[in-house]
């Protein structure tokens, strides 16, 4: 262990952790080459490739690694927060046509495509340009990308980096959901928590506002399979020896590095639009179910934020500022108020943090603090965490009963899957509730916002 590892959880959180291998994958981490700090596991930390979802692990630049396994594999999978004028009240006499119409113009489903397919010119402003391509398309307002985590658009992006097989899976697959734990939800502000934040956020008690979680597809999949495989031969080539493969790495200014941190940044871009793209989707949805009924149909965008990512960022560690390549895994970034990465019209509160609970739960909006920045790397939790594994769950949830039940809630589903909508059942997941208790607790996030759902869009 080159440093120590540091785990955030309750008493109850911790047990969970100790049944799967999260805690021992956090501790492998901190063999990387050139971490500093610690290996860091968020409450909702859970076992995944490598490396622990939840996970967060800084190496220092320039001869510090980067570790695929430590982004992920669903590259820049994360969160945006949609805003309307309407509220719930209001909305219910058209929430079922809501719901069927968001499900049928938001492609949803494994390997579907949308209806954009994109030639080779346009994929590579994609991946160059992110957010700011749909931008230039009339798909998205400078006000989108300018409340989005690095106005959608990280700059180190190579398209060339990007295998052929990455884009050919990618090529018709923007402004798609995607399937698993993605989806697109209707939810109400059903409590505010810190009036200050919210106001700035413009979110407001009672308000209907619109979650959109998905990633790059599986154009950010094959890069990270790419990459993942070609680190296997440079581990001997650069003398590095881990106590488990799954964390293969390059250092960070090595040919391997710099190819594999180019091409994750296209793929975190190709993620961006695809968010941007589904937002626009919601747009045109929402004139179409609202337009003649005189209900305000306009949206606005609150924030975008990446789960699973590789940020070069500046930190101060024991004293010392550094730069260091931040990998965040299952986890979000959390900057303080302040921070000149932050909109203007946040900068006092703090930087929008996007926690979605499970399917039926409730979701959390939090904002940066500075006990983040001084504790995680300006970093904190990015959901409730795996309770059960897939397949654990479909052995106790049958898909229909779950929609019977949720309908019973008062909310809408659309799913192409019965046993996809069995996989994400509420029991599959840990109390988010108690994940935002931790991270209060421990400073480094503060509760903004409780949403929950209305209408529930799956693959």
């Amino acid at each position: 262990m080159r440093v120590p590892a540091r785990i955030y959880a309750s008493r109850t959180l911790l047990e969970k952790a100790l049944t799967d291998k999260s805690i021992e994958q956090l501790v492998n981490a901190t063999t990387l080459p050139g971490i500093v700090g610690y290996a860091i596991a968020m409450p909702d930390v859970h076992q995944g490739y490598g490396f622990p979802v939840g996970g967060v692990a800084a190496t220092r630049l320039p001869d510090g690694v980067i570790s695929p396994g430590s982004i992920g594999y669903d590259i820049n999978c994360g969160v945006r927060l949609l805003a309307s004028d309407i509220y719930a009240d209001e909305i219910e006499p058209h929430l079922d046509t809501l719901a069927t119409a968001l499900y049928q113009n938001c492609p949803s489903g494994v390997g579907q495509g949308g209806r954009f397919r994109l030639s080779d010119k346009e994929l590579d402003q994609v991946l160059a340009e992110g957010a700011h391509w749909c931008l230039s398309r009339g798909l998205a307002t400078n006000d989108d990308v300018r409340h989005a985590e690095e106005t959608g658009r990280l700059r180190g992006a190579d398209p060339a980096r990007v295998s052929k097989h990455a884009r050919d899976r990618g090529r018709d697959q923007l402004g798609t959901l995607g399937a698993g734990n993605h989806f697109l939800e209707v939810d109400q502000v059903t409590a505010i928590y810190d009036e200050e934040a919210a106001e700035a956020y413009g979110l407001r008690l009672g308000q209907v506002v619109v979650l959109i979680h998905c990633g790059s597809r599986g154009l950010g999949h094959q890069v990270c399979t790419d990459y993942v495989r070609d680190f296997q031969k440079a581990l001997q080539r650069y003398h590095i020896q881990l106590p488990d493969r799954e964390l293969v790495c390059a250092p960070l200014n090595s040919p391997e590095g710099e190819a594999y941190t180019a091409a994750m940044q296209a793929a975190a871009n190709f993620a961006f639009a695809n968010r941007q793209v589904l937002a626009h989707l919601v747009r045109e949805t929402f004139e179409q179910v609202f337009a003649g009924t005189g209900l305000p149909f306009d949206v606005r965008q609150v924030y975008d934020v990446a789960h699973n990512i590789g940020k070069i960022e500046w930190h101060t560690v024991d004293g010392q500022r550094m730069q260091v390549c931040v990998h965040r895994k299952g986890a979000t970034r959390a900057f303080a108020p302040g921070s000149d990465e932050i909109p203007p019209d946040y900068r006092a509160v703090g930087q929008p943090v996007l926690v979605p609970g499970s399917m039926g739960t409730a979701s959390y909006v939090l904002a940066g603090t500075q006990g983040a920045m001084e504790q995680t790397f300006g970093s904190t939790c990015h959901g409730a965490g795996r309770n059960l594994s897939r397949t654990a769950a479909k052995k106790q949830v049958r898909g229909e009963e779950l929609k019977q039940r949720l309908s019973h809630q008062g909310i809408r589903v659309r799913a192409g899957s019965m046993r996809g909508l069995a996989e994400e059942a509420p029991v599959a997941y840990k109390q988010v509730e108690e994940v935002i208790e931790v991270v209060e607790g421990a400073g480094i996030a503060r509760a903004v916002a409780r949403l929950e759902p209305m209408a529930v869009i799956k693959g």
